[in-house]
C-alpha cells in the first residue's frame, strides 16, 4: 500500500502490531457544494478504525496545514454529527514514536526531543465546552 506520508505508514505499522483493523482513506466527506450542487470542498481522513467506528487524521506538517485540517475536522463534526474523528497532532505522533520505539520520519528527525508517553486512547473524545470550545473555534 502506498501512503501519502511516512507518518501514515508508521501509524499503520503500529495499528498492525496491535491487531487493530484499519482502512486507509476509505471515505471522502463533502463539506461544501458550489451553486450547482457539485462538491466544492471535501475531507478524506487518513484512517478508519472499524472496531472503534473512528476516523483518524494525522497531521505532522506545518502549522498552516494543521489549521486547515482542524477546520475541516470541525466542519465534518458539524455536518456529520454521527461520525467520530480524531486529529493526531505532531506532538501526539512523536509521543507514539518514542513510546513504541518506532523510527521518527525523516521530516521530523530534528524535532524529536524529550516527549511524555502517550496512551493510545481510542475512546470517543468528550465534547468541547467552555474555554476549550472557544479556543477550538478561534
Amino acid at each position: 500500500m502506498r501512503f501519502a506520508h511516512n507518518s501514515e505508514r508508521q501509524f499503520a505499522k503500529l495499528l498492525d502490531f496491535y491487531n487493530i483493523a484499519w482502512d486507509y482513506e476509505p471515505r471522502t466527506f463533502t463539506l461544501a457544494r458550489d451553486g450547482e450542487g457539485r462538491p466544492a470542498q471535501a475531507f478524506t481522513p487518513d484512517f478508519y478504525l472499524p472496531a472503534y467506528d473512528l476516523y483518524i487524521e494525522i497531521t505532522t506538517l506545518n502549522q498552516k496545514l494543521v489549521t486547515k485540517k482542524n477546520k475541516k475536522a470541525r466542519r465534518l463534526r458539524e455536518q456529520y454529527p454521527d461520525v467520530e474523528i480524531r486529529v493526531l497532532y505532531q506532538r501526539d505522533y512523536l509521543q507514539l514514536l518514542v513510546k513504541y520505539g518506532l523510527e521518527p520520519p525523516s521530516q521530523l528527525a530534528d524535532a524529536v526531543g524529550p516527549v511524555e508517553p502517550l496512551r493510545l486512547d481510542l475512546a470517543p473524545a468528550p465534547p468541547l465546552c467552555g474555554a476549550d470550545a472557544a479556543a477550538e473555534t478561534a
